[in-house]
């Protein structure tokens, strides 16, 4: 939500200074510039998802229970597919519905870039937005995926393979010794390196193998013999990870920290490694390392407010597009008069950005309307979601009460 706060009010802040060796303002700098680095918490986001889909299966698999971990595996790699794709066409309906009433003109009248640039004009007809409706959901879950309704759902299918590839990989190897087992994510790790540029994303396979590497770590001693040694070795890794999660974008050689990054990507990156991600990726590897590694900074982040921030974490991730383009745009925009915008050579009639005086008063407002909503989803709307995914579980798995769909042989 923050990079497209950013990309939407703050441009500026993507690159890494104002030209070549030129001045820095204090966001454009390391760490204090994360806000605006989607790429990189993207990435964050996708090890977590390796890390938690493994935790289970892994813990079974180190206790010998073998069947326990498939039977985990084969109903957890179901349920995931179902959690993805319920809430995010349930957002892709709702966001959908209020194109057609109009409530993202004002955004896409404002000169706001990534409100403008993602709000969608009404359909023609209703029978049209149906069809639009359906083809936008359906283009979620392709091959370089996009969804006008709402955009940041690009990253659902990436979000899904890799679960798919954590899945697949503990089937192959739930059998293994632990220490085979984690040489063989080690392979796949690196390997992933070389075909992840072909499957459209190459932050997927490297992350969610490390996800479930970290999953091993995590169920090993090893945490528990430095754990001691955590205050020390903590504060270092996670300014160091920080720092490598904020290389921009773009315009990498113009700040002496991006460009000495860029030197060493030049040197030690697989062939394929994109550059813009390669080192965001490793940085978000690394935070995810030290925090299962050190005691002190799980019992931080275990914070009342942390976990509450986890539990509206996806709910946020899919409202808060639709509520930028409407609520936001009308609050911000509503005593704006348009005026004529001069762009790029070109001249468009747009709503100009209101001071910083009414950003300071509409944000906080905002802030307690979206988050009031997203806890309203993740409490009221959500269990809704797990109701529907074990009643297909229940019917799929054959552990309903209903007849199949053809008989079964008596002999």
């Amino acid at each position: 939500m923050s990079s497209h706060m950013v990309l939407a009010f703050a441009r500026s802040i993507i690159i890494p200074c104002h030209g070549k060796n030129g001045p820095v303002d204090l966001m454009q700098r390391p760490i204090f510039r994360l806000i605006g680095q989607g790429a990189a918490w993207v990435a964050t986001f996708i090890v977590l998802s390796g890390f938690v889909n493994s935790l289970k299966p892994v813990k079974l698999a180190r206790a010998g229970q073998t069947e326990a971990a498939l039977t985990n595996l084969a109903t957890g790699s179901f349920r995931r597919s179902f959690r993805l794709v319920l809430p995010a066409t349930a957002a892709t309906i709702l966001s959908c519905f209020i194109t057609q009433l109009g409530a993202y003109e004002t955004a896409k009248k404002s000169d706001a870039y990534w409100l403008y640039t993602t709000s969608p004009s009404p359909s023609s007809s209703w029978g049209t937005a149906v069809e639009d409706l359906v083809h936008a959901i359906q283009t979620t879950w392709t091959y370089n995926p996009g969804n006008p309704y709402d955009q940041p759902q690009w990253a659902l299918l990436y979000l899904l393979q890799g679960s798919m590839f954590v899945f697949t990989a503990l089937l192959v190897t739930i059998n293994l010794a632990p220490r085979w087992r984690v040489l063989t994510l080690v392979f796949l790790h690196f390997w992933s390196w070389n075909w992840g540029i072909k499957i459209g994303d190459p932050m997927v396979g490297v992350n969610v193998f490390s996800g479930v590497m970290f999953a091993e770590l995590n169920a090993s001693e090893i945490p528990l013999r430095f754990a001691k040694w955590s205050r020390l070795f903590a504060p270092p890794l996670v300014v160091c990870s920080l720092v490598l999660m904020s290389y921009p974008s773009q315009f990498q050689d113009w700040a002496p920290w991006s460009e000495f990054l860029t030197r060493g990507f030049l040197k030690i990156a697989p062939a394929n490694a994109e550059q813009s991600r390669f080192w965001p990726t490793l940085g978000a590897q690394l935070l995810v390392f030290t925090i299962v590694m050190s005691p002190h900074l799980r019992r931080f982040l275990s914070h009342r407010w942390f976990l509450w921030l986890g539990k509206i974490s996806f709910p946020l991730y899919l409202l808060h597009g639709s509520f930028m383009r409407s609520v936001l745009a009308w609050l911000l925009f509503s005593r704006q008069q348009i005026t004529e915008i001069e762009e790029e050579g070109q001249k468009h009639m747009r709503y100009p950005l209101p001071g910083v005086s009414t950003f300071v008063v509409v944000m906080p407002v905002f802030f307690v309307i979206l988050f009031t909503a997203t806890h309203f989803w993740a409490v009221k709307v959500e269990p809704y979601f797990g109701v529907m995914t074990k009643t297909a579980e229940d019917i799929m798995f054959g552990k309903s009460e209903r007849s199949s769909a053809l008989p079964i042989r008596k002999d």
